[in-house]
Order: structure tokens, then sequence, then C-alpha cells
């Protein structure tokens, strides 16, 4: 088949379907931002596309978002008709369409099949929307109808596709039932074979001596550190979680921009807002227990994740980060948020413990009941591991069914 990619990071959540597609054999291209040049990425040819410069014009701010994807699918559908016009038709677009690139495919290509990626519709209801109190907007009736017109991005691609794949069942079912019923729930996949225990595993931080599984290391992981990941929660619990645990050392990783919601004060970012909001409670000698690592590479951070005593993760009501399944992969005993993405992976008591987002004094007694207890530690990270090898493990399981959910796809009439 001729297999088009549709992603501006790319290979993003494709990183491990499009090359098994090109190794079996079949015509892989990717458009992307993300490539500066022409070239070839593990089989998959790349062809880049840029955004137009455009004047600057007045837009009603719940239409902002939709103009951003409109001027993406632009740029997009111009550099693939550049491709149509040079004799390329697809079989088969495998696409996200959360930047709204794919917008117009379909108009180029009618007999080729597009299945989308489906990240996240966007809920108007609680706990979607205003979840946590502290962040609430000044006007809270409005937002529903500012969520609405942010959904036209999808329901501008729900006509057009004739399939979707969704990585947990919390995200797939947040799309309405005039699409869902066409998602797959198939996860990304966790490499258990990296993300795996070891106990010689050792970390260096500058500054100080070699970390090990000797050590008292608690984790905390976000993409960027956020209120949308439970950032603040954790920082809050932070003076107790010190006072309490006199030999712990804190990892904290995480960038300093925004990913998910609302902007960090004028001036600042969430990571020094909170950070400023709480040390003044911490004595020096326990800050300096504390490392804010930023971001780290890949090899780096699975070697966190397995010298990690107690890895610690909160989310509001939204998409499963990948840093969670990783470090159940590598037997960490955990605690997390008891929201509904966590609880489709953690069961209280059997693969971690789960602790009420807000409640502050429990995240901490969680924190400080586990570092104590080595024997729940131990039967927590060994059942963790086992669901992640038996349900998220990539080889075994999600990319096998990722192939043969691309293989039904084509199955399906135009």
């Amino acid at each position: 088949m001729k297999i088009l990619f549709i992603h501006q990071n790319f290979p993003g959540q494709y990183k491990h379907l499009a090359p098994a597609l090109a190794a079996a054999g079949h015509e892989c291209r990717a458009l992307t931002l993300r490539a500066k040049e022409p070239g070839v990425w593990q089989g998959v040819e790349l062809v880049p596309y840029r955004l137009r410069v455009r004047k600057a014009q007045a837009v009603h701010p719940w239409l902002v978002d939709l103009d951003t994807k409109v001027t993406r699918a632009e740029a997009c559908y111009r550099a693939a008709r550049q491709m149509r016009d040079a004799g390329y038709a697809p079989d088969l677009i495998l696409a996200h369409h959360g930047w709204g690139e794919p917008m117009f495919l379909r108009d180029l290509w009618p007999g080729a099949r597009l299945a989308l990626y489906c990240e996240l519709y966007h809920e108007a209801g609680y706990p979607h929307l205003n979840f946590d109190p502290e962040f609430a907007t000044p006007d809270p009736e409005l937002d529903p109808l500012r969520i609405r017109l942010k959904n036209l991005n999808n329901h501008l691609h729900f006509p057009q596709a004739h399939a979707g794949i969704s990585p947990t069942r919390f995200q797939a079912d947040t799309f309405p039932p005039e699409f869902r019923d066409r998602i797959r729930v198939i996860h990304d996949g966790i490499d258990t074979g990296q993300s795996r225990p070891d106990p010689d595993a050792t970390l260096t931080l500058k500054g100080h001596p070699p970390l090990s599984r000797a050590d008292e290391v608690i984790t905390f992981v976000n993409r960027n550190l956020e209120p949308y990941r439970g950032y603040h929660v954790f920082m809050r619990a932070l003076p107790q979680i010190l006072r309490n645990r006199p030999r712990a050392r804190v990892i904290i990783v995480g960038g300093d921009e925004v990913s998910y919601g609302a902007q960090p004060p004028k001036g600042t970012t969430w990571k020094a807002h909170f950070r400023d909001e709480v040390r003044p409670q911490i004595p020096d000698a326990d800050w300096a227990r504390v490392h804010f690592v930023g971001r780290v590479p890949h090899d780096q951070f699975t070697h966190l994740l397995q010298l990690s005593r107690l890895h610690v993760y909160l989310t509001y009501p939204f998409v499963l980060s990948w840093s969670l399944l990783e470090a159940m992969g590598c037997g960490a005993a955990v605690v997390a948020s008891d929201t509904a993405p966590v609880r489709e992976v953690i069961t209280h008591g059997e693969t971690g413990h789960l602790v009420d987002f807000f409640d502050r004094e429990a995240l901490v007694a969680e924190i400080c009941g586990l570092l104590d207890d080595a024997e729940a530690r131990a039967r927590l990270g060994a059942a963790a591991r086992d669901l992640v090898v038996g349900q998220y493990d990539l080889r075994s399981h999600c990319l096998p069914a990722q192939l043969a959910w691309v293989e039904e796809v084509m199955d399906l009439p135009l």
C-alpha cells in the first residue's frame, strides 16, 4: 500500500507503527512541519511543509483555535496537492487531526481511506471542565460555549474519516457516539524490554554522588511542570514530605513551558511560581535534597524510574501520560491521583495507591506510608509491571494490534 502519515511533529504517536509498516514493504511517506528538508527516517520518506505568512486579522477569541487549525490544514493541503500533481495517490492516510492538518486531504484523494489518531474530544461538563476550582475562569457559564467551538475541528473531520484509534478507553470515550463506534482502543505501546526493573541502576546528578536503589528517591514527572499534571499539589505537599523523610531525595522532571491549560502569571512560569510559593517553608538543608532536572534524555529518564523508590503521578481528567506506564513497567511503586484516566491502569492496593487529587494530607500520608513498607512497594511494583507487560507491551501486544487495525481499515468500504 501507499500510506501517508500526517503529523506536525512526526513521528509523534507513529514512532513505532510507521517504521513497522515501512519494514513490511509498504510505501510510507510523512507530511510534517518537523522536518526542515526532505529525507528518510526508518524507511519513511519525509515531506516537509511550511506555514504561509499571513497578515494579522481580527478573530473572535473563541475562533482563534479553529483559525490556527485551518491555517495548518491549508498549508498541508497545498503541499499534498503538489504530491498529487506529481502523480502520488495514497491508499491510506493515517493522521493526527488535533492540529487540523488532514482537514482537506480527502478533497484531493477521495479514493483514500482516512484513519485518525483520536487523542481527545473536549467535553464541556465537569470534571473535564473546571475540575480545579483554583483555576476557574471568570465566567464559567461561557466555558461550554467556547469548548463547543473548540470541537469544530473534530466535527469537520468526522464525516471524512473511516476509522479512529485511541490509546486509552478514557480518551476514546470522550468522543461522541457519532464517531465513538469507529474508534478502536489500542495503546501506542511501552517497550517493556527497556522500561524494566534494574536493581543496579544508577544516576549521577551534577555535583552529587551517584544515586542508586539504596537511596530513598521520590520521582515526579511532567512534560512541563503545570497544574494540569498536579505540579502545584505536589509542590505544596513537598515541605511536609521533606520533614517526614529526612533521607529522601526528590527528583522533579519537566520543562518550564505550558502544554495544557492556562498560562502562568505574567513574567513567571508555573515551575517558578509554585517553587517560590513553597520555598520559604523549606529549610536550606531540606531544599538541597530537591532536584529540578528539567527534561532529560530518555535513557537517563529510564534509569531514574528504575531507581525510584516511589513515583508520584497526578493529573486532571485528561490524556494519560506515557511516563506513568513507563514507571510501572520499571516496577516502581506508584502513588497517583484518583482520576478517571489513572483508574484505567491503577487499581488501589493492587497496582498502586490512589489518592484524591486535592487531598494534600492524604498524598503525604500515602507517600510516607509506602516508603515505610518495602513489602507493599515490592508487591505493587511487581503487579504494575505485570499489567503493563500483559496489556501495554509494544512488541507482543500493541504494535501487532495496530498493524491488524490498519488491515481492518483497508477492508472498510469507501
